[in-house]
């Protein structure tokens, strides 16, 4: 449908009054055409894009198109996945499955990773946790060199064996309470989780 060439433009204040244009009225008139056409245009692509939000915005980051950060994405499976420096902020992820997955500087900033969310064997290298809720969640053999916590960030109740918390800047009470959990050595790093704690 040809939207523009629909539009009319209503007489020229000459044209009401009766007045005899002036010899300069055609470009002008030709200008004006244009110039409303392309307000028109505009207003048209505003429209579509408030009637259609996916037309508006496509991203959330590398896991296809689909918007991960602030969603309820409980008992969802990113097992496997290259999720490189992807958006999970403030999402629910309560069981969601990341097995495998790559998640090189992803966030999960404030994001609920309880009930057994799986991270288990995950290359979590600079993720951020902070604000993050991993009570029970599994983080056997995950690599989560240089990622970061904040002192909200929970850990109660998670799985660690094997985990390597390298650099990571745990506050001291974190660290005695994984200490007391912590076992197994990592099969990628070849870092046995205590070391990497600190743990005396």
């Amino acid at each position: 449908m040809d939207i523009l060439g629909a539009l009319k433009l209503g007489p020229s204040p000459a044209a009401l009054s009766g007045a005899a244009p002036p010899a300069t009225t055609p470009a002008r008139s030709s200008v004006h055409f244009h110039l409303a056409n392309a307000g028109a245009a505009a207003l048209v692509a505003a429209s579509l894009l408030v009637a259609d939000p996916s037309l508006a915005f496509i991203g959330g980051g590398p896991y296809g198109k689909q918007v991960t950060r602030g969603q309820d994405l409980t008992g969802k499976d990113f097992s496997g996945l290259t999720l490189v420096k992807q958006d999970f902020k403030t999402s629910i992820l309560r069981q969601a499955n990341f097995k495998g997955a790559n998640l090189l500087g992803a966030s999960f900033f404030d994001a609920d990773l309880t009930s057994s969310a799986d991270l288990s064997d995950a290359d979590l290298r600079g993720a951020d946790f902070s604000l993050a809720n991993l009570s029970k969640a599994n983080l056997t053999n995950a690599n989560l060199e240089g990622a970061l916590v904040t002192g909200n960030t929970s850990f109660k109740g998670s799985n660690i064996t094997g985990a390597d918390f390298t650099d990571v800047p745990l506050r001291d009470d974190q660290r005695e309470y994984l200490c007391k959990i912590a076992d197994g050595v990592n099969s990628t790093t070849g870092n046995a989780t205590k070391e990497t704690l600190f743990c005396s």
